[in-house]
């Protein structure tokens, strides 16, 4: 009988300690409401909230800048009683490995980042598949041949970006050159609709972003160009400017690793996902955008997500002429996650990092 009595004990403990909602927190780089990265991490989070309803808590910290400062808000999230963190932003990738290590009972998930550790994850998206096929749009809408890009720092993931949609946009017009101002911020509304302003004033008729803000469509839009967002659809930003835009969807990524958590199975990985995956796309494409454009995007996207097309196949050239990739090779995602030169078509000089 005491047997019994000690094993259903333990039993209800156990179904006790599951039925604690698991907390989770997230470390935001910008603003809920910037209509772009943010926005999006927290679309993900509401659907988090939405899947598993009184089984998670979950918090943020919005607007936090990289660095030393970033350690102090990761830290308090864990301190808090968080059992999973995200953390939401490159730069956010040693403080988060450095917390990590004096918590080694939470489980920390890092984005763009390439660092691991025995409780730290990290994640991407193959966001230059959208790039890619944005690409292709801006090189078939563009007038001048000058493509504006305003981006942000010179990392692998933003260098990717701006080769794939250079790549994209050759394809259909060999004659196009992709002009980019970096500003040096992931938001910065003012700095973002300067830059999109000069490009347009250097020739630019088509203009994205690697930026957080839709200031670069709403410039676009005063001035009657177009313009591709990022991120999130930013077409309520410019009804006659806006095209498309390269989108993520966080959400099966964030429920997945919450589950694994749950679940007791959550492990160490690196992750990159696409358009197989759901977290990679294109938003609807704009009516101006002709019918064979459309096909063409249409296809080239199937071919991706089915793994019959990659975007970094060669032959490619550098912007000095030189082969970097040949006709029979593709670059590896170790290439990928270490890019540090621009594709023939970028005019602008890569700023060191």
């Amino acid at each position: 009988m005491k047997k019994l009595l000690a094993t259903v004990g333990l039993a209800l403990a156990a179904s006790s300690v599951q039925a604690e909602p698991l907390n989770i927190g997230f470390v935001y780089v910008g603003p809920v409401g910037d209509a772009g990265w943010t926005y999006g991490h927290d679309a993900a989070r509401q659907a988090v909230e939405e899947k598993f309803g009184d089984k998670v808590n979950t918090t943020y910290v919005e607007s936090v800048a990289e660095g030393a400062d970033s350690a102090r808000v990761i830290r308090n999230l864990a301190q808090k009683g968080n059992e999973l963190i995200f953390t939401t932003s490159f730069g956010y990738m040693n403080p988060t490995l450095k917390v990590a290590r004096k918590f080694p009972k939470v489980k920390f998930e890092h984005a763009t980042g390439y660092k691991q550790g025995k409780n730290v994850g990290n994640y991407m998206a193959r966001a230059y598949q959208g790039r890619y096929l944005t690409g292709l749009v801006a090189g078939s809408m563009t007038n001048s041949n000058t493509l504006g890009y305003v981006a942000s720092f010179p990392i692998p993931e933003v260098v990717r970006g701006i080769n794939a949609f250079t790549k994209g946009a050759r394809e259909v017009n060999p004659d196009v050159k992709v002009k980019v101002i970096w500003i040096s911020s992931w938001y910065d509304p003012a700095k973002e609709r300067e830059a999109a302003e000069t490009l347009m004033l250097q020739g630019a008729d088509v203009l994205t972003q690697h930026t957080d803000s839709a200031a670069v469509i709403q410039a676009a839009e005063a001035k009657g160009k177009y313009a591709i967002g990022y991120h999130t659809d930013m077409s309520a930003y410019g009804k006659n400017a806006h095209l498309t835009s390269t989108v993520h969807n966080w959400a099966p990524l964030y429920i997945a690793k919450a589950e694994a958590v749950m679940n007791g199975n959550w492990e160490s990985q690196s992750l990159w996902y696409g358009l197989k995956e759901g977290v990679t796309d294109i938003a609807p494409l704009h009516s101006s955008v002709p019918a064979d454009v459309k096909a063409l995007v249409e296809s080239k996207k199937a071919q991706l997500k089915a793994g019959e097309l990659q975007v970094f196949s060669g032959p490619i050239k550098d912007q000095q002429g030189t082969v970097r990739v040949t006709a029979e090779q593709s670059l590896s995602d170790d290439d990928l996650k270490g890019m540090n030169w621009h594709v023939d078509g970028v005019e602008s000089k890569l700023p060191e990092a």
